[in-house]
């Protein structure tokens, strides 16, 4: 790493000679404009729009638009004798805690490495904020420009936070924040449920820029003169459901399916249907029906000819019982008949 500016941390009458290092880089792929015929890079002249003349770095001012088409040029004079008096100072105003600052305040950050004889202040500091657990407030003039800035301690190595100023955070001004929302309790219950359903431990080395991967795969490919293999489509988003309490249901059963929990049921299996879980039953049911068409045309045939033979058996079956009963009648009569007397 290249230092990009050298100064001291002000601790009361302590100085601590530092050097300051970006503590981030950005890893975008970048392109440059180019002739699509020919690959030729496309450049840009500075030129005045008045006098239409190409203008060198050396010429050029800083010029602040006052309206009316009048312009007020500053030049590298007037920016130093700006009253800057922390140009290479770090001064510490004070140690709050690391909680009262709001990271939406946080900016750019930088590491403070020691120079020279100043490791033993340096390490002092440091371990005092540890043991403090604070964070201290600071001022530093970067670029020529003063900026409100944090020192804490990561990794063993003082960090420094530039930070926005409170007029630069805007305030939102949102329509429904005017309006009477009401939440209804077992709505923030199952809401809760989701979110301890997908609590976890924060390891950001776990998450990767796919879209960047996949935009080196194409360049690389290019380059090697080869086709580049489609990655698996994603599951496309479910749509907004309008029943918000299925959509929290569906999003619990579908959190606790992908950590390979069992969703629980009520009396044993008997727990309300999710728009996933029926959908689901749907597509089974489809398929067993799919399956069972066969078996059921030919269950219904059978059906058909035993309800055609039914008529005809009921009917020998009258007769038989009709046979049946006479020898039945003529006993019968046999024995009511009077006897011959001799």
């Amino acid at each position: 790493m290249r230092a990009i500016w050298k100064g001291a941390v002000s601790f009361g009458l302590v100085s601590i000679g530092v050097r300051l290092y970006s503590a981030t880089e950005e890893k975008d792929i970048r392109f440059h404009q180019v002739h699509r015929e020919d690959g030729g890079r496309i450049r840009y002249k500075r030129t005045c729009s008045v006098c239409g003349e190409e203008v060198t770095y050396d010429d050029i001012a800083k010029g602040y638009d006052i309206g009316g088409g009048e312009m007020v040029i500053l030049t590298d004079e007037d920016f130093a004798d700006l009253p800057l008096t922390s140009s290479r100072a770090i001064d510490v105003l004070e140690f709050v805690p690391a909680e009262q600052v709001d990271p939406i305040l946080y900016n750019k950050a930088y590491f403070l490495e020691p120079e020279g004889a100043a490791t033993k202040p340096y390490v002092l500091l440091r371990d005092a904020l540890i043991d403090s657990e604070r964070v201290a407030i600071v001022k530093v003039a970067l670029r020529q420009r003063e900026q409100l800035a944090t020192l804490r301690v990561r990794e063993g190595v003082l960090l420094l936070n530039t930070m926005l100023w409170p007029d630069e955070i805007r305030t939102p001004d949102f329509g429904f924040l005017d309006e009477d929302l009401k939440v209804r309790p077992p709505e923030l219950a199952m809401a809760s449920s989701l979110i301890d359903s997908m609590t976890g431990e924060f390891e950001p080395d776990v998450f990767t820029d796919d879209y960047r991967a996949a935009l080196q795969e194409v360049i690389d490919a290019k380059v090697e003169g080869r086709e580049v293999v489609q990655p698996e489509e994603v599951e496309e988003a479910p749509a907004a459901a309008v029943d918000l309490m299925a959509a929290l249901k569906a999003s619990v059963e579908r959190a606790k399916a992908a950590r390979g929990e069992q969703p629980a049921r009520a009396g044993g299996g008997g727990g309300e249907p999710t728009p996933i879980s029926s959908a689901r039953s749907a597509q089974k049911a489809a398929e067993k029906k799919a399956a069972k068409a066969p078996a059921k045309k030919t269950a219904a045939k059978k059906t058909a000819e035993k309800k055609a033979t039914e008529p005809a058996k009921k009917t020998a079956a009258k007769k038989t019982a009709a046979k049946k009963a006479e020898p039945a009648k003529k006993t019968t009569a046999r024995k009511t008949a009077p006897r011959k007397s001799a």
